[in-house]
């Protein structure tokens, strides 16, 4: 029996008892909040690419929250510069982000993987298109959502080409997305019979004119350039050194409806002749419906590359979030081919994450279609637009698709 005195204090042990039971209870039940930290470009050479990438990890946010997904999303800088990439990367970690949506270009996420790889940060990154990244030894964390250039050489030196090129000036970025592409490139114009020459450049440099000089000694037929939004003065270089628009090739990094004006803003007919290419998503309902939200939030038309792989980044963590019951990131990462690969197709956050809910096999359908991410976190599925300036407007000629899961 116990005495008068003891008893008080069993109740209040027993209360308190009750009281944890039902607060771990409680805790089982609701979803850890994922902090996503983004790292995308508000400033420098790829700006013009980071308003359209963060109005989509936005428009993706809005879709997981009204979803029922517990997440907070924290914005952050990288510019082109690896420093300033670094500095937000470390203030992200800080602020206690979980994932990194980013970088945009492949440079910046060679400057920060490592980073990322050593705090277990699941990182995906909408833009990045260098080869370099698959099966390096620090991308244990790393995937993507855009594929590899491994896929986009051929579809440039095909198209320059057919198109009659035969010598080749090749001008590119001194970094991992410019080399990298431009290898590839080299050896695949080999491959078709045609020469080509690699200039590479600092993107920093104050000026273009050693590398026009160089393309003027090879005397090229064609010019394919790798670069961001300082191409826009080697191109204004190339155009005094008396080069046709119509010899010219641009990659994905400067992909821009507005890249006529920005060479010349009084005469948008500049550049008419001249190739752009992108990856971009397969035609579809959900992309065009996305597409119309999108340039609804930005409140105007235009540059939307990279947009859809950018919010389908964001609600992959989310999922794979979700299917891990987690925040910790050897669990998100595990989960990632788990929420992309084979089960159920679902192309919401709502819809898969119900799915998970009830334990099934899901596989997200993206704005930009299937990924079916292989085993190093790389799209196994592509698609290309061509585009060439005329009337002075950038025209869509073809798509090209490709699956190399097949």
């Amino acid at each position: 029996m116990y005495s008068a005195k003891t008893l008080p204090y069993l109740v209040l042990a027993s209360m308190l008892a009750l009281l944890t039971l039902l607060v771990v209870a409680c805790g089982d039940d609701e979803e850890e909040t994922l902090k996503i930290g983004v790292v995308l470009p508000e400033t420098g050479a790829l700006a013009a690419y980071g308003g359209p990438m963060i109005v989509s990890v936005e428009l993706a946010e809005e879709d997981i929250k009204s979803g029922g997904g517990a997440i907070e999303v924290i914005y952050a800088d990288s510019g082109t510069d690896p420093d300033k990439a670094n500095e937000s990367v470390n203030r992200l970690l800080g602020e206690g982000a979980h994932v990194i949506v980013g970088a945009a270009a492949s440079g910046i996420s060679q400057a920060i993987i490592q980073t990322l790889y050593d705090e277990k940060i699941p990182q995906c990154s909408p833009s990045n298109t260098s080869p370099n990244f698959t099966g390096q030894g620090n991308a244990g964390y790393y995937f993507r959502t855009a594929p590899s250039d491994a896929a986009a050489a051929p579809v440039i030196a095909d198209t320059v080409v057919s198109r009659g090129g035969t010598r080749v000036s090749i001008v590119a970025r001194a970094d991992d997305y410019g080399q990298a592409l431009a290898a590839l490139l080299a050896d695949r114009l080999d491959e078709l019979g045609a020469e080509s020459d690699t200039i590479t450049y600092d993107p920093q440099a104050a000026t273009f004119d050693a590398e026009v000089s160089g393309v003027t000694s090879y005397g090229p037929d064609a010019i394919v350039l790798i670069v961001f939004d300082e191409g826009v003065n080697l191109i204004r270089g190339l155009l005094e050194a008396g080069f046709d628009p119509s010899t010219m090739y641009g990659s994905d990094g400067i992909y821009r409806p507005d890249l006529n004006t920005s060479v010349n803003e009084s005469d948008p007919n500049v550049l008419d002749g001249m190739t752009l290419f992108v990856a971009t998503a397969p035609g579809s309902d959900a992309y065009d419906s996305f597409k119309v939200r999108l340039e609804s939030a930005l409140e105007q038309e235009g540059n939307l590359a990279f947009g859809a792989q950018s919010y389908d980044c964001t609600i992959i963590l989310a999922l794979a979030a979700r299917a891990a019951g987690s925040t910790d990131g050897d669990d998100i990462i595990a989960a990632v081919s788990e929420v992309t690969g084979g089960g159920r197709e679902c192309s919401s956050y709502a819809d898969c994450a119900e799915g998970i809910d009830d334990g099934d096999d899901i596989a997200y359908v993206g704005k930009v279609g299937r990924l079916k991410l292989d085993a190093g976190g790389d799209p196994t599925v592509a698609t290309y637009t061509v585009s060439r300036f005329e009337g002075g407007e950038l025209v869509e000629q073809s798509t090209q698709a490709f699956d190399f899961s097949e």
